[in-house]
């Protein structure tokens, strides 16, 4: 296996992000979805939020690295990656985030054995809140 089991239940130190406007419309831009709700603050805040919202995939660019984890990223495909959300993000948070190590398995392929590595990223605001959890899965060859 290319990566040990034994790293399953490791963490990444908690690093803080704050969520920029600038930010959260050139993402919205980049993956081109003009919901009003990404780029418009006045929308936004007609909608009952404080300020622009992001979009779904917006915690894709928050980076949170695990010391624990070594890999060649050359070996490496992308397996999945999933969301979940307690509030949307919006435009001024400043979240905390850590990334932990929920799983390592492996499974025969057609190029051979691949070794799967699935990660947890939780975002929480400085109250401490839950505001997201990001489910990502990266496969080895």
């Amino acid at each position: 296996m290319q990566i040990d089991p034994s790293i399953i239940g490791s963490s990444s130190e908690s690093e803080t992000f704050e969520i920029e406007k600038g930010a959260i419309r050139r993402f919205a831009e980049a993956v081109g979805d003009d919901n009003p709700l990404y780029t418009d603050e006045a929308f936004a805040k007609e909608c009952g939020y404080r300020s622009i919202i992001a979009p779904p995939t917006f915690p894709t660019t928050i980076r949170v690295m695990n010391p624990s984890i070594e890999f060649e990223p050359s070996r490496v495909l992308h397996g999945g990656m999933e969301y979940l959300f307690e509030r949307p993000i919006v435009a001024g948070d400043v979240l905390r985030c850590a990334s932990s190590v929920i799983d390592v398995y492996e499974k025969e392929g057609k190029i051979g054995k691949m070794t799967f590595l699935v990660q947890e990223t939780r975002g929480e605001d400085l109250d401490g809140n839950l505001v997201y959890r990001g489910i990502n899965t990266l496969i080895l060859r």
